[in-house]
């Protein structure tokens, strides 16, 4: 159990908090460059005006041109500040930069990785879409997505299998069992969902960066409480970015996050959830992708099925919603309460189970 009279608990949680504050300050004074950067080469989203998404068109077409690639912002900003701080550790005899180096092998070092190459990745397709490449002018297909989010996947699982030797999962309140190799295609399923499900999540002003982040709050508390200081200042530094960016992405947005945000986010907290062995708690702690995710598979395939017919006005979810009225704003906030209390039941869970 944790102690608070124990001194080395009351500084590493300085080190968390610290980090958090740091990577949010740092973040709001980027924000002008970037969205320099954004409007001077005219990396505006376009928003489709195809017969298979008139309700989407039409409620969104007043978005167009609005700059997307906006998680930029959290990524860029995390490496940096890693990499600054490991290089101050290293070469430099200076307290501050012991304390505040989170840059661990054994805990971050795999999710910077995935959180960079992800992140590279959206951006191309982000690149993609604005300059109206690809399938109908929107950048990669959805299958094409799936299969780049497994291909990132399947090297986080390889690394975890064979350089880390897991292969044993967490179930709450029955224990640790032993799965063997059956560990890699769940990873690859945990980081593919995970992914996808955020992806989805990002259509309306503040909604997807809102909903995860008290999923990567839940996932700090976890690692801290493990005794993975360095992985929950990791955590801490997303959600410093993360706040950040909802500063200036909540409605009207200044920019969107763009699949440079939303596939870097959702690969690392599905990778986040695996280091911490509690994967089973993503369900809850990521409550609204989830229920954004099963709306799309129902929408699709009530219409195969159906002969076209739809269960919802449109798919994902929030835009259902958006037809039936509520404005963007209520969808939003009452999303983000879900998410809250999701995430806070599940962070129960993972920590008594």
């Amino acid at each position: 159990m944790l102690s608070f009279e124990n001194p080395v608990i009351i500084i590493n949680l300085a080190r968390v908090f610290t980090i958090l504050a740091i990577t949010f300050a740092i973040a709001i004074l980027a924000t002008p460059i970037l969205t320099r950067f954004l409007y001077k080469y005219k990396l505006g989203k376009q928003i489709r005006n195809e017969g298979d998404t008139p309700i989407f068109s039409a409620l969104h077409k007043k978005k167009a041109g609005t700059p997307t690639m906006g998680g930029l912002l959290i990524w860029i900003t995390v490496t940096a500040l890693m990499i600054i701080f490991w290089l101050g550790d290293k070469y430099l005899d200076i307290s501050l930069f012991n304390n505040l180096n989170f840059l661990d092998r054994s805990q971050t070092l795999l999710p910077l990785g995935i959180l960079v190459l992800a992140g590279a990745v959206g951006a191309l397709d982000d690149i993609l879409g604005i300059r109206g490449i690809g399938p109908k002018g929107g950048g990669l297909r959805i299958r094409d997505r799936l299969l780049v989010y497994v291909g990132v996947a399947m090297i986080g699982a390889f690394w975890f299998y064979f350089k880390l030797d897991w292969d044993m999962i967490h179930i709450p309140f029955l224990g640790d069992f032993f799965i063997g190799g059956w560990y890699i295609p769940l990873f690859v399923f945990i980081i593919t969902a995970t992914s996808f499900s955020i992806n989805e999540t990002d259509g309306l002003d503040g909604l997807a960066g809102g909903t995860i982040l008290p999923a990567f709050g839940v996932f700090g508390v976890i690692a801290f409480v493990q005794g993975n200081v360095e992985l929950s200042m990791f955590c801490a530094a997303i959600s410093g970015a993360l706040l950040a960016f909802l500063w200036f992405n909540v409605h009207p947005a200044r920019f969107f996050m763009g699949d440079t945000g939303a596939m870097a986010l959702g690969v690392t907290l599905g990778t986040i959830a695996m280091l911490t062995n509690s994967f089973l708690i993503l369900p809850l702690v990521c409550f609204i992708p989830v229920i954004e995710t099963l709306s799309v598979i129902i929408q699709i395939t009530s219409k195969k099925l159906r002969n076209g017919k739809k269960i919802f006005r449109s798919a994902p979810i929030h835009h259902h919603f958006e037809a039936l009225g509520w404005p963007e704003t209520k969808v939003t906030m009452r999303f983000w309460i879900i998410s809250w209390v999701m995430a806070v039941t599940g962070l129960v869970i993972g920590l008594v189970g």
